[in-house]
Order: C-alpha cells, then structure tokens, then sequence
C-alpha cells in the first residue's frame, strides 16, 4: 500500500488519493483492451508496446491525436460520461486507417477541475470500449487535477494512438482514376465535429432541451447528439485485405468539401450524389432550424457518411459486401471525374 498522500496539496484542490482511486477503478476497463504486444505496465512511466513485424518489408509507424471538443458540454448537460471516450478513439485512429495502418495502441489524456473517481471510470470505460472496437490496447494515460483551471464539475478529453502498415500497402492517391467508385460509409450522427455551430443552433444550455423527441427519429435531441463517433477500422481493414484501395477520407470538421480532397490527386474530382444515401433527420432538423445553406452543411458535417473510400469501379459492388458483412452500413454514393472549375469536391 502506498503511504502517498499529501494534507497540503489536498487544501488548494488537488486530492493524489483520488488519483490513485481512479486507477483502481479503471484498471478492469484497461484490461479488456489487451492485444497481443500490450505490456501489462498500467501505473508504468510509459506504455509498453512490442509490435509484430512478421511479415512486413518496411514497416511504417502511422499516428494521429485529437480531442472531442465542445461535444464535451452534451456530456456535462446530460451527466452522462461512459460513451465520449468512445469520440475520443474515433477520431484518432478513424485518422489513422486513412493511410491503410491498423491502429496498436491508444493513451489518453483526462485534465479536469475535480477528480472523482466514478466519472474518470466511466470517461475511461467509453476509451476502452473505443479501443476494443478498433482492436488496439490502451496502454497508458494521465489524469490531470486542475482545480481553478477547469470548473469542478467538467474536463476535457484527448487522445494519442499510433498504428502500422507495411510501406507498399500504403493507400496510393496516384493509382486513382476517373469512373473510380466512391464507397461511403455511414455515420452514426453527427460524430465529434461542429458542436460549437449545433449548441449555438439549438441554443443548449439545460438538460430539458435536450429531453425533446427529434421528428423522424426514436430518441431525443439529446441521445442523437451524444451518441457516440462510429469506429470504421475492422470494416476498412477488411476492404483493404481484399481490395485495391487507392483512398481513404475520414469526414471530420470541414465535411466533404475539406475532407475529400486531402486523399485525391489535384487533377481528380469526386462527385458526390446527395440522395445515393439516407440522411440522418438530425441533419435536416439543423439545417432548417439554423437556416444555414446547403453548402456550408456539407462542408460543417459529416452529413450521414463518416468515411469515404475508392475504390475502381469494377470493385465496388465487392468492396459493398466486404463492408457490409463487417458489420458497416454503407453506400456507393459517386465516382471520381476530371477536376473543373467546379473544385475538388461536387454535391450533385
């Protein structure tokens, strides 16, 4: 037992036997991430991780970090904090799986006013279940008491993963071509992107807004919001494994007019057709509530598709199955065209 505990540090706000209560709590969620190289080292000064190289002629160390942003005051509003880690991975090695690498590992990064243990439990749960969906460990973390620097009740939340890929099986740009399918994915909402438009929007500020039955749709405003940002990297990763796939988009903040066109080639374009595809009603609900143009919902949000791959035409119909038998909706939503005057990315 440690005899760590400090009287001082406790009076201006920082409890370390929290901390160390917290870790007890989310060592079983830390557990069901364990994948083959995960070192069991959870309270080390880093994670352990030893990656299985067999097989690879280069192998290539791909990474990617972010937070979930102001999605966060959904969860403050609802006190509802076991789903938004799940954001958090999302976004992260959704990122990752665009250059074809399966995500390894994940570590977070929890800064709050006040650590209560339960909460920090139930934010790691929603990083575990995250982690377990996208196959990779959570090998490490921190949580970080900042009293006077975040309120007591609210936090904020970021993440680090790294992935691999064999250099050859990188997605190649320059392998597209014009009459390439375009496959989409789709979303589970609106993911971790453009809250600060949709709180301003649907002027949020008390748990009974959020409480109103969306037309369309079974749940509330509130369940629609928070649910939880849709992992593409077992369904992707089959489709590469069986199919030549020469891009890959992650449909984050800047929608498919930002997105799309970071994976083309500056000479190719993707027309996108908008009714290929159902439409989430929480879109239209923003659209028509906001009065906000057409143009600047598509290049806000996801738009019902969170990810887009292409893929050549020949293959899309495989590409579809593969997918769908992965357990991913998804659609042939357009093709790849010369590039115009008209940009990179044209909704039809």
């Amino acid at each position: 037992m440690l005899n760590s505990f400090s009287d001082s540090y406790k009076s201006a706000g920082v409890d370390i036997e929290a901390g160390y209560a917290s870790v007890n709590l989310m060592k079983e969620h830390v557990e069901r991430t364990r994948v083959k190289g995960a070192f069991d080292a959870l309270g080390g000064f880093g994670g352990l991780f030893l990656p299985d190289l067999s097989g690879m002629k280069e192998p290539v160390l791909v990474s990617g970090t972010d937070g979930v942003g102001t999605k966060l005051k959904l969860a403050f509003l609802l006190n509802r904090h076991d789903t938004i880690g799940i954001d958090c991975v999302a976004m992260c090695v959704n990122d990752i799986i665009c250059s074809g690498a399966k995500p390894l590992f994940f570590l977070d990064y929890i800064a709050c006013g006040k650590n209560s243990p339960e909460k920090i439990a139930q934010i790691v749960k929603g990083i575990a279940d995250g982690c377990v969906s996208a196959g990779c460990a959570l090998v490490g973390g921190e949580t970080a008491e900042m009293p006077g620097f975040y309120k007591e009740d609210e936090y904020d939340l970021a993440g680090f993963s790294v992935g691999i890929v064999d250099r050859p099986k990188i997605t190649d740009k320059t392998a597209m071509q014009v009459g390439d399918a375009i496959i989409g994915l789709e979303s589970t909402g609106l993911h971790s992107n453009g809250f600060s438009l949709v709180r301003k929007v649907f002027n949020i500020n008390n748990p009974d807004r959020l409480a109103i039955k969306v037309h369309g749709s079974e749940h509330t405003l509130g369940e629609i919001l928070l649910a939880p940002t849709a992992i593409y990297v077992k369904p992707v990763l089959k489709a590469i494994e069986n199919i030549k796939v020469s891009a890959i988009s992650h449909i984050t903040g800047g929608g498919f007019y930002e997105n799309v066109p970071r994976s083309f080639p500056e000479h190719l374009a993707a027309v996108v057709k908008k009714d290929s595809y159902p439409v989430h009603p929480i879109f239209k609900l923003l659209q028509d509530t906001g009065h906000i143009p057409e143009h600047d919902m598509y290049n806000t949000f996801n738009m019902g598709i969170g990810m887009t791959l292409v893929v050549p035409k020949a293959d899309a119909k495989d590409t579809l199955r593969i997918i769908g038998e992965a357990g991913q909706v998804c659609y042939q939503i357009g093709e790849v065209t010369e590039r115009t005057d008209n940009g990179a990315v044209v909704i039809v």
